[in-house]
């Protein structure tokens, strides 16, 4: 789900202590701070609208996301998996905090979503089991993503440093560094688009499927999972803004 990137909205953050006073910077930050609080906004409305629909199966979102695996012949329990072959189904703290860890094979789910029968912990947890069945299958924008983790977590702490630096002392150099490491980051999240979209579109297909959801359900199942959805798309877009304001920024220099 959207909570869970290596590459946050709190990157977009970099440059505003030294370029506060700048009206580009200004009104691009409230641009960027009013996107994303909508689409945060949407997201949790449109989950705790459908978090209090149950639906026919009667599945809790764990129950739902073993019986997807099962039908796949991945092999699913709860806890940590006991096989490379296998995938763990744990609860994990929080909301919308739900996410599948490739390196240990699990998927983990927030506690609305672990033990709810809801047509939310329904889509919620099929979109995770989704990524589950992506490393499955090497996805190709799976693969290339986890890739990019190590370099984006690097290159994310380092770009907000660089480019501060490059703008302080006018070193045009540590500047454009700076922008080709936060250009990582902007990579990964258009990256990511891919990723989530596809794996709603394989939680959708796996309810219909097996009979998970009714098709009345769907629909519903359909708008939670298009508001999450929104959250990546506008996170990507952000960064995509900020990219180009400092690239602006370098340029003028």
């Amino acid at each position: 789900m959207p909570v869970e990137q290596s590459v946050n909205l709190a990157n977009q953050g970099i440059g505003a202590g030294f370029m506060g006073l700048n009206p580009l910077f200004l009104g691009l930050s409230l641009l960027t701070m009013l996107l994303g609080l909508v689409t945060q906004w949407w997201i949790k409305r449109t989950f705790n609208r459908f978090s209090h629909v149950p639906t026919a199966s009667g599945l809790t979102g764990a129950q739902v996301a073993q019986r997807i695996l099962q039908a796949k012949g991945i092999a699913a329990q709860p806890g940590a998996p006991t096989s490379r072959e296998s995938v763990g189904i744990t609860a994990t703290k929080g909301v919308l905090t739900d996410h599948y860890d490739p390196r240990k094979g699990i998927v983990a789910l927030s506690e609305p979503v672990y033990g709810v029968n809801s047509i939310s912990s329904t889509a919620v947890a099929a979109h995770e089991v989704g990524h589950a069945g992506q490393t499955a299958q090497r996805y190709f924008w799976g693969e290339i993503r986890t890739r990019l983790v190590p370099a984006v977590n690097f290159g994310s702490q380092a770009a907000g440093i660089l480019i501060m630096m490059g703008f302080f002392t006018a070193m045009t150099g540590l500047l454009w560094l700076g922008i080709i490491f936060f250009a990582l980051s902007v990579i990964f999240q258009l990256v990511t688009l891919p990723v989530e979209f596809n794996a709603s579109a394989r939680a959708l297909n796996r309810l219909t499927e097996t009979g998970l959801l009714t098709p009345e359900e769907v629909p519903g199942a359909r708008k939670v999972l298009q508001a999450a959805a929104l959250t990546y798309l506008a996170s990507a877009m952000i960064s995509v803004l900020y990219l180009l304001f400092y690239i602006t920024m370098a340029r003028r220099r």
